[in-house]
């Protein structure tokens, strides 16, 4: 590939834009397409020169020259979107999650091996400087075994961010927390220590009876396939304003904390005969007005899947770990039933 690589966004919420943004700003790609149900003006991406279609199907059909299709639409439309961008023969760069079972993963995977496609699954938390720096240490072996870790995920989503009229909150589109708000970090878990197993759960839904169809808190217990056992806390009913994200690691040879709204501070490092580096900043978090998301670093995707079509580079995160961390959170959600 010696031309830009071109890229189609599918769904134009704060994501799609980001993506589209990313896309502009890269100087070996081009958007060359947008996909929307609602119009250029009330989307608020009049900056984007480019045809905006109602339908991916339209969009396919139009005839416009696609090498890459990103996926940033509800969650719920994930597979389905995803296997029709396949079955035209489309790269796909599809948003967490992947999808919201286990099993439409799967298929995705047998598709985009069967067309001889890409899957990028985007997880971009995996570019902040203290999720490589830890992910480092543990390939190191400067931790030595590893005792425990604890997830905590404690963010405010009320009711500026579930509208009436909003796919968030809907069981078909949402999935869940953990699909929607946690999937992230549930990814940077399994990045860096592997699968999880004899995992039991407790849930409840403290101030989210009206605004969605399912739990907003949980804790989670499990083993790490690997050796040690972990934690995950988590709750969206925290007032107001974000309160934390933070990873807790109790080792062989010493102890970290990464934390901040985002993991993106390293708030305690002690470990033995080790001196910790000084990291370069991390981007700061989207900021979605009333409400604060993951932190900035999309530009890093849209790098990766470019360096990737051209030869230079591989996938930094693939379809497999995509459908690992989908995997993860339906075998925790089946412990409600």
């Amino acid at each position: 590939m010696s031309d830009k690589v071109k890229f189609a966004v599918v769904g134009c919420g704060h994501i799609g834009k980001r993506h589209a943004q990313m896309i502009t700003e890269n100087e070996e790609s081009e958007l060359v397409a947008l996909v929307d149900i609602k119009n250029k003006e009330q989307l608020g991406i009049d900056q984007f020169n480019v045809p905006l279609f109602k339908t991916l199907e339209e969009l396919l059909a139009s005839g416009i020259e696609v090498d890459v299709v990103n996926i940033a639409s509800p969650n719920g439309l994930h597979a389905r979107q995803a296997m029709t961008s396949l079955e035209a023969r489309k790269h796909i760069v599809v948003e967490k999650p992947m999808a919201l079972t286990k099993l439409d993963a799967e298929k995705l995977i047998f598709k985009a091996l069967h067309v001889h496609k890409h899957v990028f699954a985007v997880m971009q938390n995996r570019y902040s400087p203290p999720s490589v720096w830890i992910k480092e240490l543990i390939e190191d072996g400067v931790l030595g075994k590893i005792f425990m870790v604890q997830l905590n995920c404690y963010w405010n989503r009320d009711d500026r961010y579930y509208k009436a009229d909003s796919w968030h909150g809907k069981q078909e589109l949402d999935g869940g927390t953990l699909f929607t708000q946690f999937s992230h970090f549930i990814d940077i878990m399994y990045w860096l220590f592997g699968d999880i197993e004899n995992i039991s759960a407790k849930f409840k839904d403290f101030n989210h009876q009206h605004s969605t169809d399912f739990e907003d808190s949980g804790f989670v217990s499990f083993d790490f396939v690997n050796g040690g056992m972990g934690s995950l806390n988590y709750s969206t009913s925290i007032w107001n304003q974000n309160f934390e994200s933070s990873m807790t690691i109790i080792a062989e040879n010493g102890s970290i904390k990464i934390g901040g709204q985002y993991m993106n501070e390293v708030e305690y490092c002690h470990i033995r005969d080790y001196m910790m580096p000084e990291l370069a900043p991390t981007n700061p978090g989207n900021d979605y007005g009333a409400y604060k998301g993951s932190a900035q670093n999309h530009h890093y995707v849209i790098e990766n899947v470019v360096d990737t079509l051209k030869g230079r580079n591989t996938i930094t995160t693939n379809a497999l770990e995509g459908l690992k961390v989908v995997d993860i959170i339906e075998r925790i959600y089946a412990l409600k039933h």
